[in-house]
C-alpha cells in the first residue's frame, strides 16, 4: 500500500515522509481524529512505506520486493497488529482474548480495505450485544513479539488500532513498553477517543491530528474510485461531511443510518404526541440492539439535533443531511432551538455514557425518552 491509495491528508501524508527523511521518527505516534478521516488507512500505508518504502519507485533489493509483495496481503512478518477482540462461549473461562485469537477474521477485514467501523470489526467477528477490548493479555503477547529481533532485518511496527479500548491492566502494560521500546519497534497507535487514554501513554507519544476530508478528495474519490457521476459526487462528498466512510454509507441503500433516522422519526413523533405507553415499547425495541450498536445510534441522534437545529437558519452550506433527513427537518427542525438544543445534546449524550458504562439500556432509554418530552415544548 502506499500513500496515494489514502483520499486527501497530503498535509499529513508530508510529514510523515518526512520524519523518515529527516531522522526524526519518534518511536510511538498517536493518530487522532474523527471516524472516516483516514487514521487507519495513513497508519497502514505508513507502515508500508517503513517497511518498503515508496512503492511508486523502483525497489533497491529483492529484500524490498518481496517485503512489498508480502505488504500487498498484509503478511508481513515484522508488522503487527493489535485491535479489541471479543470473548467467544468457545473459549475457556479463564482464556483472555487476543488478537491472533481473531488473526484470519482481522485479515479478512483488512483486505476489504483501510476504512472501516467498530461496527464493522464487530460483525466480522460474529459479535452480538458484547464490548470489544484490548486484555492484558494482549499487551503480554505484543511484549513478547516485539522482543524478537527483525524478520527483515529492518523496523519492528506495530499498530495499534482503538487503543482507548485497553482495559487498565492492558494500558498499564502498554505504558511499560512505551517507556522501554524494544530495539527498532515503531508503534503507531490509532485512536477516536484520546481522552480515554492515560494521560501517561499520551506523553510518550507523538500526536498527530487527522482532520476531516475535504470536500474535494472525496469527490474525487467517488468519481475515480467507484464511477459516481460528478453531480451525484458532489452531493455525497457534502453530506459526507469529512468522512469517506459516511460517504460509502450514502452509497448502501441500507445502511445503518437510514434505521437510525426512521428511529430517530419515530422517537420525536411520540414525545410530541406525550405517547408514553408506546415510547416504553420503543425504549424496549431500541435496548435489544446490543450495545455498541446503541451508542451508535444516540451519537446519530446528536448529529441530528445539530442538524435540525442547523437547519432553522435556511443556509445550505451549513447542513450536511441527506434528501430524507432533509424532508423530515422541513416539518420538525422548529423544535429544535436556542432553548434546547444544548439541553437535549447533552441528554442524548448522558445516555452514550450511561450505556457505556452497562447501565440498563430499557431504563435509560425510558428515562431520556420522558424527559425529551418536556425538552421539546421549551421554545
Amino acid at each position: 500500500m502506499n500513500f496515494s491509495e489514502v483520499i486527501g491528508q497530503e498535509a499529513v501524508k508530508e510529514r510523515l515522509i518526512q520524519m523518515v527523511k529527516e531522522d526524526r521518527l519518534p518511536h510511538a505516534l498517536l493518530f487522532c481524529g474523527p471516524q472516516g478521516a483516514g487514521k487507519m488507512a495513513l497508519a497502514m500505508a505508513f507502515a508500508s512505506y517503513l517497511l518498503a518504502g515508496d512503492e511508486t519507485e523502483d525497489a533497491t533489493s529483492s529484500t524490498v520486493s518481496n517485503a512489498r509483495a508480502m505488504l500487498r496481503n498484509w503478511e508481513h512478518p515484522d508488522l503487527h497488529f493489535s485491535y479489541p477482540t471479543i470473548k467467544l462461549p468457545s473459549m475457556s473461562s479463564d482464556h483472555q482474548p487476543i488478537s491472533t485469537d481473531f488473526a484470519k477474521e482481522w485479515h479478512g477485514l483488512i483486505m476489504q480495505g483501510t476504512y472501516f467501523t467498530m461496527n464493522q470489526w464487530m460483525n466480522q467477528m460474529g459479535a452480538t450485544t458484547q464490548q470489544a477490548i484490548i486484555t492484558g493479555a494482549e499487551s503480554d503477547e505484543l511484549s513478547r513479539i516485539l522482543a524478537l529481533k527483525s524478520s527483515q532485518g529492518g523496523y519492528k511496527v506495530s499498530i495499534i488500532w482503538l487503543p482507548e479500548r485497553m482495559n487498565l491492566t492492558s494500558a498499564n502494560k502498554l505504558l511499560k513498553l512505551l517507556e522501554e521500546p524494544p530495539q527498532g519497534t515503531i508503534f503507531l497507535m490509532v485512536c477516536e477517543e484520546p481522552e480515554k487514554l492515560l494521560e501517561t501513554i499520551i506523553s510518550r507519544t507523538q500526536r498527530i491530528d487527522v482532520k476531516r476530508i475535504n470536500d474535494e478528495a472525496i469527490e474525487q474519490a467517488l468519481i475515480n474510485k467507484r464511477g459516481i457521476d460528478t453531480d451525484a459526487a458532489h452531493r455525497i462528498a457534502r453530506i459526507a461531511n469529512g468522512s469517506w466512510l459516511k460517504a460509502l454509507e450514502s452509497l448502501d441503500s441500507g445502511n445503518e443510518n437510514r434505521e437510525f433516522h426512521n428511529m430517530f422519526q419515530m422517537l420525536m413523533r411520540l414525545c410530541y404526541l406525550r405517547n408514553v405507553k408506546d415510547l416504553k415499547r420503543w425504549s424496549e425495541v431500541v435496548a435489544g440492539y446490543g450495545r455498541e450498536k446503541e451508542r451508535r445510534m444516540l451519537t446519530y441522534f446528536q448529529q441530528q439535533v445539530r442538524e435540525n437545529f442547523m437547519f432553522n437558519f435556511q443556509n445550505p452550506e451549513l447542513n450536511y443531511m441527506t434528501l430524507e433527513e432533509e424532508n423530515f427537518a422541513k416539518n420538525f427542525a422548529r423544535f429544535i432551538n436556542e432553548a434546547n438544543v444544548i439541553e437535549i445534546n447533552e441528554l442524548f449524550q448522558r445516555a452514550n455514557r450511561d450505556i457505556g458504562q452497562n447501565a440498563n439500556a430499557k431504563i435509560v432509554f425510558y428515562d431520556m425518552a420522558l424527559k425529551l418530552i418536556v425538552l421539546l415544548l421549551k421554545k
